[in-house]
C-alpha cells in the first residue's frame, strides 16, 4: 500500500493543477445533485423487535392516522398574580389571540385551554393546542413568527406565555460555536507547523472533504432514512480527522525537507509513510463506525455509516489534494531547522527537546502508575452510570420550551412528560367492559401512578386503549420500574381477567431503547476491542503491543464515561460546560464514543507506535526507539490531539443538549487517550518491556500480510534510486 500511495503522491504532485480543479468539481456537482434532490432528513427512530413497538404496531392498525404525523405546538400560558384562566377577561384575551393563530392557512385547529380541559387545579396554569396541517419539521418560519407574537402580546398584558412542541421547536444540528474550534485549531496548527500559511492548509482540505462528504448524506436522505443528528455526528468527525490527517503528512513532508530530499520526493515519501498511516487509521475509524450496524438499531446504523462516509472523503481528500497543493505552494513551506549532528551542544540540544521522552523512559513504572491511577478514578462515577433521553427540561431556561417544560410540570406534575399507553386487547364478550374496568382499577393500586385515564375504544370494539400518569418524569427508575411491572403483570391479568396488556408510548419505547442499547454495548466492546487486537497485531508484528493498546483503550472509554456521568448525571461542573440541570447520559453516547473514540485511539498509536517500530527496526534498541517515536512523532500527536479537543469543544459550547453531550465525550475521551494513554502510558509500557514488546511468532508473520504502515518498503525503494544517482555521478566523475 505505502508504495500505491508513493506514486500516487507523485503523480497528485505532477498534476496538481488537475487534481485541485477536479475536486472541486467534485464539490460543485455533488452540491447541485443534492440541493437538486432536496433534504429530506428522517427523524425515524423505532427499532423493530422491542415490547413496545409491537404494541405500537397493533395500535397503529386499530387507530389509523390517514394523515400522519402532523406538527403540533402547545401555548402554554400561565396566568398573573391573583388572576386565573378562568375569568370571564381572561378567555375573552386568550380567545382574541387564539383566532389569529387559526387564521394562518397552515394551521389546521386551534383548541383552546377550556376546550381541551387542560385548566390545573386552581385555574392559573393551562395550554392551547395548535394543530398543523404539515409535519412539524416543514412548519414554516412565518407560521412560527405568527405564534411568537400572539405569545409577546399576551406576555405584554402580564401573562406567562411560553412555546413547546415539534411545530415550534427543532433540533439544531449546526452551531456558529463550532467555528471558535476550527479558530482554536487553526491557531495549534499555524504553532505546529510554523506558519498562518501552512495552518490554513489542513483545514482547507478538511473543509473540502466534510463539504463533499455532507453533500454525498443529505444524497442519501433522498434514498435512506437517515435522522438529521447524524449530521452532527458526521461534521465532528470528518472536520477533526480530516485536520488530522492532513497535519500527519505536512508534518512528515517538511521532516523529509530538513533531511534533504527534493520538494516532490518529499511529498511522494510522506504520502506513502504518513498517507499509509492516515490511510489505516481512518479505514480502523470507518470500520468502527459501521460496526454501528451490529448494534440492530437501524437509525444508529444511519449515522454511523453517515459519520464513515465523511471520514472515507477526509482520506481521498488528503492523499489526493494535500499533495497537490505541497507542490502548489512550492518553497513557501518550509523545512523545520534541522539540528546539527556530531557535536555536544546539539546533542544536549537535542536533548532538551525530548524532555517528556527521557522523563517518561527514565520512569516508566511511575509514569504508567500514574496514569492508571488518573484515569481510574476518573472512571469511577461509570459504575453507577443511568442512561436514558434527553428532553426540553434540560435546556437553557432562556429557551422558551424550557420555560413551557417547566410550567407543565408545575400544573400536572412530572409525570405529564412520561405517560404511558396500555393498549388492552378484549374478545369483545359480555363480560370484556367489566374485564377491562377491572384491569383498570388494578393498574391504578400501582406504585407511582397518580392518574389513569377512561379507556378509549377503538373501532373494531375489542381494542381500547389507556393511559396511565405516573408521579415521575420519563427518564426515572420509578417510572421505569412502573413499565416492567406491568409487563410482568401482564401474563397474570391475561389468565384472570381475559385481557391482554401491552405497554407503549414514547416513554415506553424510549425505556425499551436504552435497555436494548445497554444490553448491545458489551458486544459491540467486545467487536471492537477484538478488531483492534486484529488489526494492530497485522500492523505491528506484535503480541503484546495490541494487548497494551487494547488496555489502553479501555482506560480511556471508562474514564470518558466515567467523567461525562460526573458532570451530566452528578451534576458537577455544570455551570463551566453549561448543563443547566441533571440529566442521565444520552442513551446512544456510550455505543457512539465506544466507535469513535477506538478510531482515534488507534490514529494516535499507529502515528505514534509506527516510529517506534521503524526505529527498533534500525538499531535494535527498545529505549532508544521509545525516545525516537516521541520526538519524531509525540509533538504532531500532541498537536493532533489539541486539535481534536478544540474541534469538539466548538461543539460543547452548542445549545442542543444532545450535542453538547456527545462534543464534551468526545473531546474529553481524546484528551484521555491522546496525552495520558498514548503519551504517558504507552511509553511506558513500551520502555518496561523492551525488546519483548517486538515478540511475533515466526510462524504467524509467515502467515499474515505485512501491511506495511511505516512505509519501509518506499523507504527501501527511495534509498536504493539515491544510491543509484550517486553512483551514477560518482562514475560520470570518473569518466
Amino acid at each position: 500500500m505505502s508504495k500505491l500511495l508513493y506514486r500516487l503522491g507523485f503523480w497528485s504532485a505532477k498534476n496538481r493543477i488537475k487534481v485541485l480543479i477536479g475536486s472541486f468539481t467534485l464539490l460543485v456537482v455533488a452540491a447541485i445533485v443534492a440541493l437538486s434532490m432536496g433534504i429530506h432528513f428522517g427523524e425515524e427512530t423505532s427499532i423493530p423487535g422491542l415490547a413496545s413497538q409491537k404494541t405500537l404496531e397493533v395500535m397503529e392498525k386499530e387507530f389509523p392516522n390517514p394523515q400522519g404525523d402532523l406538527g403540533t405546538t402547545q401555548l402554554v400560558l400561565k396566568a398573573p398574580d391573583n388572576e386565573t384562566l378562568a375569568s370571564d377577561a381572561a378567555q375573552q384575551l386568550i380567545g382574541t389571540q387564539l383566532k389569529k393563530v387559526a387564521a394562518d392557512p397552515e394551521v389546521a385547529s386551534v383548541v383552546s385551554p377550556y376546550d381541551n380541559h387542560s385548566l390545573n387545579a386552581d385555574s392559573t396554569i393551562g395550554y392551547a393546542t395548535i394543530n398543523y396541517k404539515v409535519p412539524g419539521a416543514d412548519v414554516t418560519e412565518a407560521s412560527k413568527d405568527t405564534v411568537i407574537q400572539v405569545a409577546d402580546t399576551l406576555r405584554d398584558a402580564g401573562w406567562q406565555a411560553e412555546l413547546i412542541g415539534d411545530g415550534f421547536v427543532k433540533m439544531a444540528t449546526s452551531s456558529p460555536t463550532e467555528g471558535l474550534g476550527v479558530l482554536l485549531a487553526l491557531v495549534i496548527l499555524a504553532v505546529a507547523l510554523g506558519s498562518i500559511l501552512t495552518g490554513v492548509l489542513p483545514i482547507l482540505t478538511a473543509a473540502l472533504g466534510i463539504g463533499f462528504g455532507i453533500m454525498l448524506i443529505i444524497i442519501g436522505t433522498s434514498l435512506f432514512d437517515i435522522p438529521s443528528f447524524a449530521l452532527s455526528l458526521a461534521g465532528m468527525l470528518g472536520l477533526a480527522v480530516g485536520i488530522d490527517y492532513a497535519l500527519f503528512i505536512i508534518a512528515r513532508y517538511r521532516q523529509q525537507l530538513a533531511e534533504g530530499y527534493e520538494r516532490r520526493e518529499a511529498i511522494a515519501i510522506a504520502n506513502g509513510t504518513a498517507g499509509s498511516a492516515v490511510v489505516f487509521a481512518g479505514v480502523t475509524v470507518i470500520i468502527a463506525l459501521i460496526g454501528f450496524s451490529f448494534v440492530g438499531v437501524p437509525f444508529l446504523t444511519a449515522m454511523g455509516i453517515a459519520g464513515a462516509l465523511t471520514v472515507f472523503t477526509a482520506i481521498l481528500l488528503t492523499i489526493f489534494v494535500v499533495p497537490a497543493i505541497l507542490e502548489l505552494l512550492g518553497g513557501k513551506i518550509k523545512a523545520p531547522a534541522k539540528r546539527a549532528k556530531g557535536t555536544g551542544s546539539n546533542q544536549k540540544a537535542a536533548k532538551r527537546g525530548n524532555v517528556w521522552g527521557r522523563f517518561v523512559t527514565g520512569q516508566p513504572l511511575v509514569a504508567v502508575v500514574l496514569g492508571v491511577a488518573l484515569l481510574g478514578t476518573i472512571a469511577l462515577p461509570f459504575f453507577h452510570m443511568e442512561t436514558g433521553l434527553g428532553n426540553d427540561g434540560h435546556k437553557s431556561p432562556d429557551k422558551t420550551e424550557r420555560r413551557a417544560y417547566d410550567l407543565l410540570s408545575e400544573a400536572y406534575g412530572e409525570g405529564y412528560h412520561g405517560p404511558l399507553v396500555i393498549l388492552a386487547e378484549t374478545d369483545g364478550g359480555q363480560e370484556a367492559a367489566a374485564n377491562l374496568t377491572k384491569v383498570i382499577n388494578e393498574v391504578k393500586t400501582y406504585p407511582n401512578v397518580i392518574a389513569v385515564n377512561p379507556a378509549v375504544t377503538g373501532p373494531s370494539g375489542k381494542v381500547p386503549l389507556i393511559t396511565v400518569m405516573p408521579a415521575t418524569g420519563p427518564n426515572d427508575s420509578e417510572t421505569i420500574d412502573l413499565v416492567h411491572l406491568i409487563r410482568d403483570k401482564a401474563p397474570e391479568i391475561e389468565q384472570q381477567d381475559h385481557v391482554k396488556i401491552g405497554v407503549t408510548g414514547s416513554t415506553a419505547v424510549n425505556i425499551d431503547i436504552t435497555q436494548k442499547l445497554n444490553q448491545a454495548l458489551p458486544k459491540f466492546c467486545l467487536i471492537i476491542v477484538g478488531l483492534a487486537f486484529v488489526l494492530l497485531m497485522l500492523v505491528f508484528r506484535s503480541i503484546l503491543v495490541p494487548i497494551k493498546a487494547v488496555l489502553g483503550f479501555i482506560l480511556s472509554l471508562g474514564a470518558t464515561l466515567g467523567f461525562v456521568t460526573y458532570v451530566v448525571q452528578d451534576g458537577h461542573f455544570q455551570n463551566l460546560f453549561h448543563f443547566y440541570a441533571k440529566a442521565p447520559v444520552f442513551n446512544f453516547l456510550p455505543i457512539i464514543v465506544v466507535g469513535v473514540l477506538f478510531g482515534l485511539a488507534m490514529d494516535y498509536e499507529v502515528f505514534l507506535v509506527s516510529r517506534m517500530r521503524e526505529e527498533f527496526r534500525k538499531s535494535g534498541d527498545a529505549k532508544k526507539s521509545v525516545l525516537a517515536g516521541i520526538h519524531h512523532s509525540g509533538g504532531v500527536v500532541t498537536a493532533a490531539g489539541l486539535i481534536m479537543v478544540a474541534v469538539f469543544t466548538g461543539f460543547v459550547l452548542a445549545e442542543e443538549p444532545m450535542v453538547k453531550v456527545m462534543g464534551l465525550a468526545l473531546a474529553f475521551g481524546v484528551l484521555f487517550d491522546a496525552f495520558v494513554v498514548r503519551m504517558l502510558i504507552v511509553p511506558g509500557v513500551m520502555t518496561l518491556l523492551g525488546k519483548s514488546a517486538w515478540y511475533f511468532p515466526k510462524w504467524l508473520d509467515r502467515l499474515l500480510p505485512n501491511l506495511d504502515v511505516e512505509g519501509e518498503g518506499v523507504m527501501e525503494e527511495v534509498e536504493k534510486k539515491r544510491l543509484e544517482i550517486k553512483n551514477d555521478t560518482k562514475v560520470r566523475r570518473l569518466g
